[in-house]
Order: structure tokens, then C-alpha cells, then sequence
């Protein structure tokens, strides 16, 4: 079976917006293809939206990118590798327990209702410290929410502004520090896509996937916009309901199932 171009859209979209919006991207995607009905291998597709996630990223950030890459040794470098130590370990040894838990519907609803519980207290948070104020420990600590994020259900982007804004960042802060800090944990995972694709021959690129990962872009560019804006008007309770009306959904769906 392989994905026609309205699924390839509709993924896209899902993806690019869910990757963003602290709504959890992996639950939303077990959800919408367990909806169309969907039992193809999306390996292949998934380093294609990872792609458009990617360059949705150096769109939105291009300034602070290019400021990087200019100040190669600058704290705010050092503090982006160290959170991404924990991401990097929790993917390679507990990629394949969480893995398992994208068979479950109840495993997600369950890690929505917590990001939900994350989000209504982000908005209880409103620190002053800059990047450039972060210490290590902090920094290992929103590295450490953000590889939690490897469970289905869990916002990646949710949980690391949560940890940032624990940690007395600006909220505009945390939201740059969440979302660049995101670039080398999503390039490693479509690497790491990609790798295990390389060693197999059974691996077919479809032309939808390149729809697919064109809505991604341009849709994940879309999410960040908006979700900057209401990080910074303190309105990350609308998403506690979303989610936790999305989990008791699925908890009812698998109750009358």
C-alpha cells in the first residue's frame, strides 16, 4: 500500500502543525493514521516531513541561525549541545520500550492529559533570564523534557518551554531556545531514518512524499508563527483543553470500542 496524495497532504499538514504546536506530533499521527486506515511502512515518509520540519525551523529562525553560525563558540552553542545530550541518549537506548507505545491509543491519551497538566503551567511562569543565563544543569534539564518527548502523546515543544520557563527564561527565550534546540534532535532522527532505509532494499520513495513534506514546511512555518504569539499572551491553557479533550475521546473510544 502506499500513500495517495490526499493522505500524503493530510499527514503533511498533521505533521507540520503538530511538530510545532505543543500537541504532540507523534500522538496526532498514530490518531490520524489509525483514522485512514493506514498500515504502510511510513519510515520513508517520515524523513521526508522531517525534512519539511526542518527548513520550517531556518525560515522562522534564520536570524538567530545565522548569528550561530557566526558565533560558532558562543555560550548559546554550548547550551544547545548540552540539551541535546539527554534527547540524543533517550532516543539510542529507549527508542524501541517507547516505540512500543505507538500500538497504543491509551498509552497516548494518557501523555496528552500530562501534556495538557505542562501546558496549564506554563502560563503560571513568566521569568526574565536571557539564554546567555543558563547554566548546564538547567540546560540538561529542558534537554531532559525534551527527550521525555520521545513518547507518543508528549509535546516535544510543549515540554521544553516548560522546562525553559522553569528554568526563569523570557518566554520569548524559551520559545527560541525550544525551537533550535529542536534542529540537531530532528535532523538525528531522519538521519537515523535515513540510515536504516540505506540498509534496506525494500525502501520506495513515492512523488507524494514530496507533497508531504512541502505541506510540512509550510505548515510547521505557520505553527511556529502562531504559536509564538500566544506563548507570549499567555493563552497556552487552549491547548490543555484541546488535549485533554482529545484524550478523553480516545480513552471513551477504547472503552466502547
Amino acid at each position: 500500500m502506499t500513500l495517495n496524495l490526499w493522505q500524503a497532504i493530510i499527514l503533511g499538514l498533521v505533521q507540520g502543525l503538530t511538530e510545532f504546536l505543543p500537541v504532540s506530533s507523534s500522538g496526532h499521527l498514530v490518531i490520524v493514521q489509525t483514522l485512514l486506515g493506514l498500515e504502510v511502512d511510513m519510515m520513508t515518509f517520515d524523513v521526508f516531513v522531517h525534512v519539511g520540519t526542518l527548513a520550517a525551523v531556518f525560515v522562522a529562525f534564520r536570524q538567530d541561525i545565522a548569528w550561530l553560525l557566526r558565533h560558532i563558540w558562543s555560550r548559546f552553542t554550548a547550551m544547545i549541545i548540552v540539551a541535546c545530550i539527554p534527547a540524543a541518549l533517550m532516543g539510542l537506548l529507549l527508542d524501541d520500550p517507547f516505540g512500543r507505545l505507538f500500538s497504543s491509543l491509551t498509552a497516548v491519551a494518557c501523555a496528552l492529559v500530562l501534556t495538557g497538566i505542562l501546558l496549564l503551567l506554563s502560563d503560571r511562569f513568566n521569568g526574565q533570564r536571557e539564554i546567555k543565563d543558563l547554566s548546564a544543569p538547567q540546560a540538561l534539564l529542558i534537554g531532559l523534557c525534551q527527550g521525555c518527548a520521545i513518547a507518543p502523546g508528549l509535546s516535544r515543544s510543549g515540554s521544553t518551554i516548560f522546562g525553559a520557563l522553569v528554568c526563569g527564561l523570557k518566554r520569548a527565550e524559551a520559545a527560541k531556545f525550544s525551537f533550535i534546540v529542536s534542529i540537531p534532535v530532528i535532523l538525528g532522527a531522519g538521519l537515523k531514518e535515513a540510515y536504516e532505509l540505506l540498509t534496506e532494499s525494500t525502501a520506495v520513495v513515492e512523488w507524494t512524499y514530496f507533497v508531504g513534506a512541502a505541506v510540512a514546511a509550510l505548515s510547521g512555518y505557520f505553527a511556529i508563527r502562531v504559536f509564538l504569539r500566544l506563548l507570549e499572551k499567555r493563552n497556552m491553557r487552549f491547548f490543555s483543553y484541546y488535549v485533554w479533550l482529545l484524550a478523553a475521546a480516545l480513552l471513551l473510544s477504547r472503552i466502547f470500542a
